[in-house]
């Protein structure tokens, strides 16, 4: 018997020479689709090979090997000199459905059958800059600078060494080698006291927040932010049910004074800080009020989660050591990321703690994460052991320092009469406030036309911000003159308008 559908086979199977899968077993894949869903029915006569190369336009001896490909894997049985039949009766529909109407079956649904929970808290901008546009980011590297050659030498090197081959083939071996020199460098650099056992490497920073958070935090937690503040580390606590408690900030950080009358009348889980180069502002959290944090939480037993995400880009000699280096009572709990200035899949982040913490953290890290990457562990452990990385980061660092000091510079020359930009100490960002009113809405549009791309997370207005972050690393000096310049004359060109 004949089927209404299979005389229009054409419209069935779509064919894409361009694909490795051989053209007959495509032919086969998508007749199976077809049967699957009922668009050719079960006891169905499929045309002819002659008429089905006809009808597709391939040589008939590949509709022949679909069709024995089909007879093989037993979806059709082929009757001589009568014709090939469809048989899965398991795909059998009773008598009383009517054939689906026909439809392309390369075509994937474009939605679920079922109920999704939708998330408007995790939308994010997806902006994507042309490719000859000036990208300003909110603090990032310059890959530019980056030898990849010998970063790729030392990847290739650890690849090649039959211990860390070992590793690879056991889920559940770590790197002790660079758990050993990452502590130690983090001893030295950050003024720790920390033992291997205190540190739990992950691939993010985000992932790091999300598994403390997973661990310390439950649903109604009230977790003290900044009221401008770290936007993903906002989303990561609102995920899992925290409630967010926005705390002013000024020229020296959080104020830790407004917290201390907060907490005689409330309880609160945690409190969330970049104190180092306060996200996204800059300023650095002032060493009394550091002090101070620290007490309360030892008195009202909050954690400190404090995120050092720009450590690693300091500028003065005498940087301000972490709040986790003055913990005496395991009340802090410490972020970081390593090689942040290096490549992004050569970077790795890191929770410090207490180690009651870390075995519960890393029992849900191996959830989400089953066999951590021992082989750029070994290659970054390599460039601390032998110096490589504190010879890189001076001379990152350097050229960091000058890109900063021109932004600033051609900031108080010739964008005085817009705007402020504090100096920071480290990072790779400046804060940079208007003293005109702008519609930053329209000066990325300005901007973008002009082939500037800066994203709509970087801008902040309200009643008392209207700010932007401005990356000042990832750009060179010519880039960074180039951008000012179309900044000064837009603006220009803004207030102009806005005055006609």
């Amino acid at each position: 018997m004949s089927s209404p559908v299979v005389s229009h086979i054409n419209q069935v199977i779509l064919l894409d020479k361009s694909l490795q899968t051989p053209i007959y077993l495509q032919i086969a894949q998508q007749i199976i689709i077809a049967i699957q869903r009922g668009i050719i029915p079960v006891g169905s006569k499929l045309p002819g090979t002659r008429i089905l190369a006809q009808d597709l336009q391939v040589h008939r001896k590949t509709i022949i090997a679909g069709i024995h490909e089909l007879e093989a894997q037993g979806w059709v049985e082929a009757k001589p000199n009568i014709g090939t039949f469809v048989i899965m009766s398991e795909f059998s529909f009773s008598k009383k459905d009517k054939p689906k109407a026909l439809r392309l079956v390369t075509n994937y649904p474009t939605e679920t059958g079922f109920e999704v929970k939708k998330s408007t808290l995790l939308d994010l901008p997806i902006e994507k800059p042309e490719r000859n546009d000036i990208v300003v980011t909110d603090g990032t590297p310059d890959l530019r600078l980056i030898h990849i050659k010998s970063l790729t030498q030392s990847y290739s090197a650890a690849l090649k060494r039959k211990p860390v081959t070992y590793k690879l083939l056991d889920a559940q071996q770590e790197n002790q080698f660079f758990k050993n020199q990452l502590t130690n460098y983090l001893n030295l650099t950050r003024g720790l006291h920390l033992l291997p056992q205190n540190i739990l490497p992950t691939r993010s920073a985000e992932m790091s927040l999300h598994l403390i958070s997973q661990v310390l935090l439950s649903k109604n937690d009230l977790v003290v932010v900044a009221a401008i503040g770290n936007y993903k580390a906002n989303m990561i606590f609102q995920q899992v049910g925290a409630k967010l408690i926005p705390l002013e900030v000024d020229a020296q950080g959080l104020n830790i004074e407004k917290l201390e009358s907060f907490l005689k009348e409330n309880t609160i889980r945690a409190i969330y800080i970049t104190p180092q180069n306060h996200y996204p502002t800059t300023v650095t959290l002032s060493a009394s009020r550091r002090m101070l944090l620290l007490e309360l939480a030892k008195k009202f037993g909050f954690i400190i989660i404090e995120d050092d995400y720009d450590y690693e880009f300091n500028y003065e000699k005498a940087a301000m050591l972490p709040l986790a280096s003055a913990d005496t009572d395991g009340v802090v709990v410490y972020l970081g990321t390593f090689g942040k200035a290096l490549l992004p899949n050569f970077r790795t982040s890191f929770v410090v703690a207490p180690q009651n913490l870390i075995i519960q953290a890393k029992k849900h890290l191996q959830l989400i994460d089953t066999q951590s990457d021992v082989v750029l562990q070994q290659a970054l452990a390599d460039m601390i052991n032998e110096g490589d990385m504190h010879r890189y980061m001076k001379k990152a660092l350097k050229e960091y320092k000058s890109r900063r000091d021109f932004m600033i510079n051609f900031i108080e020359t010739n964008l005085n009469e817009y705007l402020t930009a504090a100096v920071p100490t480290g990072g790779l960002a400046l804060w940079l406030q208007f003293k005109v009113s702008v519609n930053l809405t329209e000066l990325q549009e300005q901007l973008k036309q002009s082939q500037v791309h800066i994203s709509r997370i970087n801008l902040y207005q309200n009643q008392k911000y209207t700010a932007m972050r401005v990356g000042f690393a990832n750009l060179t000096l010519e880039e960074l003159h180039l951008f000012g310049t179309k900044l000064q004359q837009i603006l220009l060109n803004l207030i102009i308008k806005s005055k006609a």
